[in-house]
């Protein structure tokens, strides 16, 4: 019976989001408040029903309820009750549910903290979130029910795929979708904008901090999902350009455009229409996202194998959004101007040399992506897009991005001084190149362009601390002012420089180890050693273990640098009982930033085993990076100027047509 509510709970959602749907902006358009409250009080019923439904089907799997066929084909009674929790969303139908749930709880959100909101503008945002709710209610119940009943009910599960038991795979899919979905409420006011004609400053301050929370959640989803990929699938590799992780990545630099352009519209009125643009498109690649990891047109570790009318049915989704939002767009935007004026040196003009070099990026990662499907399809032809094609175009577009990103905070608005940044950052510049050719000197040479990749990484850290250092006045005023003026700064301020700093630690992981990493293929008898990265790594021998649903034969390797015992690892090639297959457990060493990598690979005839041994140094800083340039995302939430909420007035709402004619 609880399973029934659960579904139950679907269908009454449903008819809320109707509600929501079509209330709202009948309201919005005749003025009447009543039926513009219904935006606030339907939203949170249909909050409340999603949050029911989810929660029946987590009970079932909890419970390992076989009757609900969802739970038979993805988990098993033996399963560990962790991955009991995370297969909910290890799933095509599991995973739909999370995104509503996500959805569903930003919704609610706008509608607690949007009290100060223009009614109308509130109510409008409200609804547009309840027009996505349907259409991915209406997916669920008509193609992807978690509620199908089997009978009679099997004894056992089938398993959840193997390579999701992991924590990693725990954590994962919440913060990528909060991501995600997250955009959906920049999405929503960029449609409620373009209905309403409020385009303006105020409306950027409303639009930034939704637009942060979902970038800084989108930034932690990546990094979780290649540093899972990196230690669970036993490849050695943190990033492969697959179509899936691209598909994550465009939003990502759509979104990362988004935040400093709304940024220009908010302190000089600037840039409105490509703002709202940016708004669109960016959530209609995480549309895109969720359109090519559920469609069958992908084989992939990351994508969920469905029938092709699910892909169909998302596909008329992405269509209706994505070109009505477009449609709008192009109705409304010839009524709107721009905005305010500024030179080319000034931080509107880094800005938007951001916005160009990320829009530009992430078409390329588009192209590369979409391409081979597109020829597949017209064709018949199968051509593979792979790292080399992106790493080079990508890698190109992003060189300039990285030298002017320290600019940026160093010029001043509307009209800068290009060598007056460039002396205050003259400091950062020799200390990074210093501090490029000691490390090339460590690791012993290497490519020349090395020692440039590296520099431009250590230039985004020294870069951002000398913003600080500057913005506080150190060496011009006595070290009490300006110790002062440091604390005093905007939380904002330590955001931005986190989040750089973080990139430039990013940096200095990507190009460490795309240089300095080797990769060593021995077969190995007990006994024999191999050396890599100044370590020698001794091979113990194999022995057997059982799991709660797994068999594995674990390899035990002993690590000695200069013949003293520093380490030992365990690494394991495992069989999941139920579903017969196989997966790799890497063993992993870390040395301060750097690891030592160990996978097993096939036993031999000779009685020896493949093993495959990585040096990766400096690898952590990729993951460390992005955890500080999260980390400066929530510290900028903190800031109560870019704080859910605010502003606390309200601002005079000023049609578009008048808009338009008064600029």
């Amino acid at each position: 019976m609880i399973i029934e509510l659960g579904h139950y709970a679907l269908v009454l959602a449903l008819a809320a989001s109707i509600v929501i749907s079509v209330l709202p902006v009948i309201g919005a358009r005749r003025g009447d408040m009543a039926l513009m409250t219904t935006a606030v009080t339907g939203t949170y019923a249909l909050f409340a029903l999603i949050v029911l439904s989810f929660s029946v089907l987590t009970w079932a799997y909890v419970v390992s309820d076989f009757s609900v066929r969802n739970v038979w084909e993805n988990s098993h009674s033996l399963m560990p009750t962790i991955y009991k929790f995370s297969g909910v969303w290890g799933n095509h139908e599991g995973s739909m549910m999370l995104w509503l749930l996500i959805l569903t709880l930003f919704s609610a959100l706008v509608a607690y903290f949007g009290a100060n909101l223009p009614d109308r503008l509130r109510a409008n945002v409200l609804a547009v979130q309840g027009w996505i709710s349907t259409a991915f209610l209406l997916f669920i119940l008509l193609t992807s029910n978690p509620f199908a009943r089997l009978s009679p009910a099997p004894a056992e599960g089938q398993d959840l795929n193997p390579v999701l038991q992991d924590i990693g795979l725990a954590i994962h899919p919440p913060l990528l979708y909060l991501g995600y979905v997250g955009f959906s409420v920049c999405f929503s006011f960029a449609i409620a904008a373009l209905l309403d004609g409020r385009i303006d400053a105020a409306w950027a301050r409303w639009v930034r901090p939704w637009t942060l929370a979902a970038w800084t959640f989108l930034t932690a989803g990546i990094a979780m999902g290649s540093y899972w990929a990196y230690y669970e699938l036993g490849w050695g590799g943190w990033w492969f350009w697959d179509p899936v992780e691209n598909a994550s990545f465009m939003p990502w630099l759509a979104g990362t455009a988004l935040l400093h352009s709304a940024l220009v519209m908010e302190k000089r009125e600037a840039l409105k229409i490509w703002t709202v643009l940016l708004a669109i498109l960016t959530f209609s690649l995480s549309l895109l996202g969720t359109f090519l990891v559920r469609s069958g047109v992908l084989t992939s570790v990351h994508a969920f194998a469905t029938d092709p009318s699910r892909g169909i049915f998302i596909l008329g989704i992405l269509t209706l959004f994505i070109g009505g939002a477009l449609a709008l767009f192009a109705l409304r935007a010839p009524l709107l101007k721009a905005g305010g004026l500024f030179a080319p040196i000034s931080r509107e003009g880094a800005l938007v040399l951001n916005n160009l070099i990320l829009t530009v990026s992430t078409g390329t990662v588009l192209i590369g992506t979409l391409y081979p499907l597109i020829l597949e399809t017209l064709t018949g032809e199968k051509i593979s897009v792979g790292p080399p094609f992106f790493n080079l175009t990508f890698g190109l577009l992003m060189v300039p991005l990285l030298v002017a990103v320290p600019f940026g905070p160093m010029l001043a608005w509307k009209r800068g001084d290009l060598l007056g940044a460039l002396q205050r950052l003259y400091a950062a510049v020799a200390l990074a190149f210093l501090t490029a050719l000691v490390v090339y000197y460590i690791e012993n040479g290497g490519p020349v362009m090395a020692v440039l990749g590296i520099a431009a990484g250590f230039f985004l850290v020294f870069g951002a601390l000398s913003d600080l250092w500057h913005r506080a006045g150190f060496g011009k005023q006595t070290l009490s002012v300006a110790w002062r003026r440091f604390k005093g700064l905007p939380r904002s301020a330590y955001g931005t420089a986190l989040a750089h700093l973080g990139l430039g630690i990013t940096v200095l992981g990507i190009v460490a180890v795309t240089t300095y990493e080797t990769e060593t293929v021995v077969e190995m008898q007990q006994g024999m050693s191999a050396d890599a990265g100044g370590y020698s790594v001794t091979f113990d021998g194999m022995k057997s273990a059982i799991g709660p649903n797994f068999t594995e034969e674990q390899g035990h390797f002993t690590i000695r640098r200069a013949g003293v015992e520093v380490a030992d690892v365990w690494s394991s090639k495992r069989i999941y009982t139920a579903r017969r297959m196989p997966t790799t457990e890497a063993g992993i060493v870390t040395f301060g930033v750097s690891q030592l990598y160990v996978s097993l690979g096939d036993p031999m005839d000779t009685g020896g085993i493949v093993v495959r041994i990585w040096w990766k140094p400096w690898i952590l800083c990729i993951w460390y990076g992005a955890v500080i340039m999260m980390v400066g995302g929530f510290v900028s939430l903190s800031d109560r100027r870019l704080r859910v909420g605010a502003p606390t007035r309200r601002t005079k709402t000023v049609s578009a047509p008048a808009l338009g004619a008064a600029e």
